[in-house]
């Protein structure tokens, strides 16, 4: 507990946190600047602040999911982002670059270590999280189950427009002609390629490792009258034959882990035509390389990994792939979070009745800390553009407007 009550001072410096102990003892920490929350952390067994010492994420992630603490004057949303906030990454601090060698050694390890994705587990480690139940994904998701970070044009704007911006927001970037074909690696439950074809006219071949992912895209496709232009299959990015004018990737290349990216990168070009374009749209970290976090490795993404921009471009060059358009997205993908956390809640006991209380608990926590995350931390989303011509594109961005604007006008 001595080292519980010596870290806490360290994170929460602005506002209030009142710790009470499973014995009674209270401690508190923070100013108590009214313009920040006051909530109150209640321990309720003696071995919490242990596991949250030896491993902050991992042992604060297991410790809500077993209801061994709880908050009071908020939620875990509050308290998450309130710890967060504390210590933005826009203060500057780098624990590891107060680290001496060795410890900058043994984190790169670790880092490379966790960061595999190998060929043989990637369908495991998709399924593991995109193989729940159906009725899940319908209960916080938007009508056409984008599960991605939507795009905020406006702040009043429902998720459900906010998605819909982003699928044209997508659109326009690869700037379709009717009857192009187009591979969308990751397709999900097949909103973007059905998007694409009836907003652009083109063919679409959307391919995906999760089972309940390519039956619901199937279905939908047969109910929309089109599978003969938008087809899906199960099938690994590496494994795709032919050519296409387009690729679209959105929300795939976390789970491709930094030891394939060149690979990833060279079916790509090697997939698209000469006057080819292709579209990238991934969570990413503003700052160097690092590692996905226990908790979220062990419960929710195995094997995933969310790379540094500076990963990535490496990884493209070699390709012959051109970068011609990047694109941050610094907060929508919080205001995406906080709108999905928000129906989970309101949709607690269906979800408890699907799983049960402590599966909702793992779910709140992790849309929590992706929340603080994109809010507080070091995460944004990157939009990469990339063509094999540099004359294939218009040379200004204007065309990408215009595009935009169009779709958007068609709903």
């Amino acid at each position: 507990m001595w080292l519980f009550k010596r870290l806490l001072p360290r994170l929460i410096r602005k506002g209030r946190l009142t710790v009470i102990t499973h014995d009674g003892q209270s401690f508190t920490y923070g100013d108590g600047d009214a313009a920040w929350p006051d909530l109150t952390m209640r321990l309720h067994d003696a071995k919490v602040a242990r596991d949250i010492v030896r491993d902050p994420r991992l042992g604060a992630g297991e410790a809500y999911m077993d209801g061994r603490y709880t908050i009071e004057g908020g939620d875990i949303l509050d308290f998450v982002t309130f710890v967060r906030a504390n210590k933005p990454w826009e203060r500057g601090d780098s624990d590891l670059a107060r680290k001496g060698i060795p410890a900058r050694a043994g984190a790169a390890i670790v880092g490379r270590v966790n960061r595999i994705n190998q060929r043989r587990t990637s369908k495991a480690n998709v399924s593991h999280h995109y193989d729940l139940s159906d009725r899940l994904y319908d209960l916080f998701l938007d009508r056409d189950r984008q599960y991605s970070c939507a795009y905020w044009s406006d702040l009043s704007n429902t998720l459900e427009q906010a998605q819909t911006e982003k699928l044209a927001h997508i659109a326009a970037k690869l700037h379709l002609s009717p009857g192009q074909k187009v591979l969308d690696i990751g397709c999900g439950w097949g909103g973007m390629a059905l998007y694409l074809n009836r907003t652009c006219d083109v063919d679409v071949l959307g391919i995906t490792l999760s089972e309940e992912q390519l039956k619901v895209a199937r279905e939908r496709a047969a109910a929309a009258g089109v599978s003969d232009r938008v087809k899906f299959d199960l099938l690994d990015y590496r494994d795709v034959q032919g050519q296409f004018d387009r690729i679209v990737s959105v929300g795939m290349f976390e789970h491709v882990g930094p030891a394939h990216y060149r690979e990833f990168f060279r079916t790509c070009h090697n997939r698209l035509t000469p006057q080819g374009v292709m579209l990238l749209h991934t969570i990413g970290r503003i700052n160097k390389p690092g590692t996905t976090d226990a908790w979220t490795r062990k419960y929710i993404f195995p094997g995933g990994y969310s790379p540094s921009l500076s990963e990535v471009m490496r990884a493209s060059e070699r390709n012959k792939l051109m970068i011609t358009d990047v694109e941050v997205l610094r907060l929508h993908y919080a205001y995406t979070l906080r709108e999905w956390y928000k129906r989970v809640q309101d949709k607690r006991a269906e979800i408890e009745a699907l799983y049960d209380a402590r599966f909702f608990r793992m779910w709140s926590f992790y849309l929590a800390g992706a929340t603080a995350a994109f809010e507080s931390g070091g995460m944004v989303n990157f939009q990469l553009q990339y063509c094999r011509d540099r004359r294939t594109l218009p040379i200004t961005r204007d065309y990408i407007a215009d595009a935009e604007k169009a779709l958007r006008a068609k709903g």
